[in-house]
């Protein structure tokens, strides 16, 4: 069976924090709070993204498209990143614990193809392994961003680009746009 080639978009939210999480929360707590965050980004989604992954604090979106539109994306992102912190307050008061996480958003975009284990299907591909390496930055100076890479930049160049005025470019990788504290 020939796997079928597709241009796409990768997104993948990241909680920043987690390991700290993880250690200083007592089990049933946090598996709780995490599995609370995940499905408020799932929903957010509105089914706009398919979801090839759940990878314990991360999850990977896709969506095979060769006209992205980065206006539906950001606002998107936008919603994400407020149902995410309203769901932080909330969890922390009616749990009266101190939640100390925050998102990362990583937006690329290339080539990719999937293929089917069992029940399972994977993404395959260099834009794949990209993703995951920008997860792993050292490049964003707060704690909720948006890192789009050069190639969904290009991708989208001919739109808007209205997420805010408080970016940085980095050479060879993307811009990071910041939420607003």
């Amino acid at each position: 069976m020939e796997a079928s080639i597709q241009e796409g978009i990768i997104l993948i939210p990241d909680f920043n924090g987690f390991t700290e999480f993880v250690f200083n929360t007592k089990l049933y707590t946090g598996e709780y709070i995490v599995r609370q965050l995940l499905s408020i980004l799932i929903d957010m989604n509105d089914q706009y993204f398919e979801i090839s992954e759940i990878e314990g604090y991360a999850i990977l979106f896709y969506r095979y498209d060769q006209d992205p539109s980065y206006q539906k994306i950001s606002k998107m992102l936008w919603n994400m990143q407020n149902a995410f912190n309203k769901k932080i307050a909330e969890l922390s008061q009616a749990l009266s614990v101190s939640i100390d996480l925050s998102l990362k958003f990583i937006v690329h975009y290339g080539k990719f193809s999937q293929y089917t284990i069992g029940n399972f299907r994977k993404l395959y591909g260099k834009t794949i392994v990209e993703a995951h390496q920008m997860l792993k930055n050292e490049l964003a100076e707060q704690p909720s961003y948006v890192l789009f890479s050069d190639f969904f930049v290009e991708q989208i160049q001919k739109q808007k680009n209205d997420f805010n005025d408080d970016k940085v470019h980095l050479p060879e990788v993307g811009s990071i746009h910041y939420f607003e504290n």
